[in-house]
């Protein structure tokens, strides 16, 4: 039988031609498959922008098995917290994607009194988390599985104060007609602000940047 990888890494100009490209390789419909953009808007030899993105082939998730993954994810995050020495409660919950052809990903709420710790400056600590524990929960279960973190409803707060700021410097970008860049911000704040102005007409948005000092740039569609 032949081999069929579950993975791969594809370098596009944007995220549906991975798709497709990683359609063909996997021989497996789109809808299957599911994409995270490991970096974004990286300038290539011939001075385009493109994208990094790991594509996958999930194994489906029988319904029966939904409760076991859970339970492994919280008892994987209380073992970090453990070693922390950081007291909190977890809720376990699978969320729909905004995509209606991808499947729920698993979200683990961690909830309890002076958790900024682990939250971290500007998230960084709560994302280190959470790659930590997807690392250990696709060990433990054998494949891959989606796994979110948030830590006191942070994620949506932020969400909410990333397109808000969005909007506003679009506005100050199309009234004066010049390019306004943000603050460094993580890969999914990122994605935040180039989601939020995708369909505004007025503005384009680019990240620049190496490692840390990565940040999105807002630039109008006719510099005065």
């Amino acid at each position: 039988m032949e081999n069929i990888p579950n993975s791969v890494e594809i370098i596009a100009p944007d995220l549906d031609t991975a798709i497709a490209q990683a359609q063909e390789e996997l021989g497996v419909p789109a809808k299957d498959l599911e994409a995270e953009i490991v970096d974004d808007e990286n300038e290539n030899t011939d001075g385009g922008l493109t994208i990094r993105v790991r594509v996958l082939m999930p194994d489906k998730t029988p319904a029966l098995e939904l409760e076991e993954v859970s339970v492994a994810g919280c008892q994987i995050i209380s073992q970090l917290l453990g070693h922390m020495e950081i007291e909190a409660e977890l809720s376990a919950a699978y969320q729909h994607s905004t995509n209606d052809e991808e499947d729920p990903y698993l979200n683990i709420d961690i909830e309890g009194e002076d958790l900024g710790i682990l939250i971290g400056r500007r998230g960084e600590t709560m994302d280190a988390l959470q790659y930590i524990a997807r690392v250990m929960l696709r060990k433990k279960m054998g494949r891959w599985v989606n796994l979110s973190i948030d830590v006191s409803g942070y994620k949506n707060h932020r969400e909410q104060q990333l397109r808000r700021l969005a909007h506003r410097m679009a506005q100050q970008v199309t009234q004066f007609g010049r390019p306004i860049s943000l603050e460094p911000m993580l890969a999914y704040e990122r994605r935040i602000i180039h989601m939020t102005l995708q369909d505004n007409p007025g503005v384009r948005t680019e990240s620049s940047g190496d490692g840390n000092h990565r940040h999105v740039t807002i630039t109008p569609d006719t510099i005065r």
